[in-house]
Order: structure tokens, then C-alpha cells, then sequence
């Protein structure tokens, strides 16, 4: 399998990042980017012995810290930020260790969700300015790109995704980098050590939300965009589904990058090889 198109392990909530390798190096997969997943206080130095024979990406919330939040540097919240800053260095210096050079995680939120709200409709109702969390999360950012420069590591940033349902109920957006004209005045402020990972499902269901053609949309982030996720779903929830050939995506993406990242929940290894291979035929990957 080509080395630039991984396997998320979110889809296996189930299994330790370890116990999902494991899962997937018996089935011929050899490129994952570990997400999430169970909690295990010994795993990481067995992982780390992988990191000649597989290529590892890391994702969000990995390692998986022992009490599960949600990382968001756009928080107003003195003791939220701190873990989200904690969290991401920590994953930061264990791209380190296992011989990588990108770690990426979500764009900030004007809300702080508990975990068990995330792909859901949100409870919380209480919101900063948009303002304010924009300026947070570039003031946070630049720091956290001081860090991994560093240590020599690249920064990804996933756009978010507002579903109508959201929408609805908060009567204003609440997350940040969901639309191209965020994106846009986000990144331009920030250093080259800090692009965007664009999650295409996510792009989907914001600009059928927010109005937007999301072709158009994706045309206009692609200067900024070092990666991509990649599945499907019907514009209304992000579903990780399966794509096709047909994908209304395969024709706008980059052909050159390092990370391509599929994000296909609840199959089968055969199935996610298949994904790799419309990838690679449409990558022009031999």
C-alpha cells in the first residue's frame, strides 16, 4: 500500500491504538493514522517499536488521555485550554518518537462540548464571540507552531463541520474554520508550519448548511491544504461512509501530498483496501 494513504483507527472506539494496529497489520494494512480509540497506559512504547515496519500518522485525541475532553484552543476556559495545550504537546513529541513529522487536530469551537456530544447535536448553550474565540485559537496556535517547530513537526488543521441541527439550536455558528472565508482569514495569519487537513466529508455537510458549493469551496481552501480526510455521507450528519469512484471530491484534490487520511467507519478490511484503491487509481499512485 502506498505510504501517503493511511487508515483511520476511529472507527475502531472499541480497540487500543495498539490493539487496532495489531488488527490491521494482520490484514495487510500498513499505513494508519492512529485516532482516539480506548485508553491504555502501556501501549505507547509497544507502538513505538512499529515504527520501522509501519508508516503511523497521529490524529486528535492520541495517545487517548485517561479522562476524555475535547481539545479546543479557542477556549475561554483557563483549565480546558491548558489540557488541550498539555494534550497536543504531549502527542506533538510522540510523532517525534515514532519518526513522523505531522501531527494534526480539530479547529476550535466558541463552545466546550463533553466528548459524548461530538458528531452529535450539542446540550451546551453557552457561547463566546466569535471574535474572541477566533483570537484565542490564532494566539494558541502560533504557540503550539513555536513548539513543533521545534521539534521539527508540521501542523495540520481539521476544518469543523456545522450541521443544520447545530445551526438550529444555537442560532449562530459555534465552531470555527467551517467555510472557506474562516479558513482564508485564519491562515493567512499563520506560519507554514500550520495547514489545513481538509476533511472533505465535513466541507460537504458545512456548506449545505451554511449555503455554500462546496466544489467552490474546496477550490478556494486548496492553496492552504497539506491533507485530506476522506468518506462520505448524505450532507445532513457526518457518517463515515464509503465513497466511489464517482466521488464529487476525487476531481478537485491535490495529487502530491503526504497525508491522505480515509476515514471509513464500521467495515471491513477488504472494503477499506477498496477505498485505498480508488484513492490511488484517482492519485495516479502505481
Amino acid at each position: 500500500m502506498d505510504k501517503s494513504i493511511s487508515i483511520s483507527t476511529g472507527g475502531f472506539k472499541n480497540l487500543s491504538g495498539l490493539e487496532a494496529i495489531k488488527y490491521l497489520k494482520k490484514n495487510n494494512i500498513f499505513c494508519i493514522e492512529l485516532s482516539g480509540g480506548k485508553y491504555s497506559k502501556n501501549q505507547i512504547n509497544e507502538i513505538i517499536t512499529y515504527r520501522k515496519k509501519l508508516n503511523l500518522k497521529i490524529h486528535n485525541y492520541f495517545p487517548p488521555p485517561k479522562k476524555p475532553f475535547v481539545i479546543n484552543l479557542a477556549s475561554d476556559n483557563k483549565k480546558i485550554l491548558k489540557r488541550s495545550i498539555n494534550h497536543i504537546k504531549k502527542s506533538i513529541l510522540f510523532v517525534k518518537k515514532i519518526g513522523g513529522n505531522i501531527y494534526s487536530f480539530h479547529a476550535g469551537f466558541r463552545v466546550d462540548p463533553n466528548f459524548k456530544s461530538l458528531g452529535k447535536k450539542f446540550k451546551e448553550i453557552n457561547m463566546i464571540s466569535k471574535k474572541k474565540a477566533f483570537n484565542n485559537f490564532i494566539r494558541q496556535t502560533k504557540l503550539i507552531s513555536k513548539f513543533a517547530k521545534k521539534h521539527k513537526i508540521n501542523i495540520l488543521l481539521e476544518n469543523n463541520v456545522i450541521t443544520k441541527k447545530n445551526l438550529n439550536k444555537f442560532k449562530d455558528n459555534p465552531f470555527l474554520l467551517t467555510n472557506y472565508q474562516d479558513v482564508e482569514i485564519f491562515f493567512k495569519q499563520m506560519p507554514k508550519n500550520v495547514r489545513l487537513l481538509m476533511d472533505v466529508a465535513h466541507l460537504k455537510i458545512s456548506a449545505k448548511t451554511e449555503k455554500l458549493d462546496p466544489i467552490k469551496s474546496l477550490k478556494k481552501m486548496n492553496k492552504y491544504v497539506k491533507g485530506y480526510h476522506f468518506s462520505e455521507n448524505n450532507g445532513l450528519s457526518d457518517s463515515n461512509r464509503p465513497f466511489n469512484n464517482n466521488a464529487w471530491f476525487l476531481p478537485y484534490i491535490k495529487k502530491n501530498l503526504d497525508y491522505y487520511g480515509i476515514e471509513v467507519y464500521n467495515t471491513s478490511p477488504i472494503k477499506l483496501k477498496q477505498q485505498i484503491n480508488i484513492l490511488k487509481r484517482n492519485l495516479e499512485i502505481n
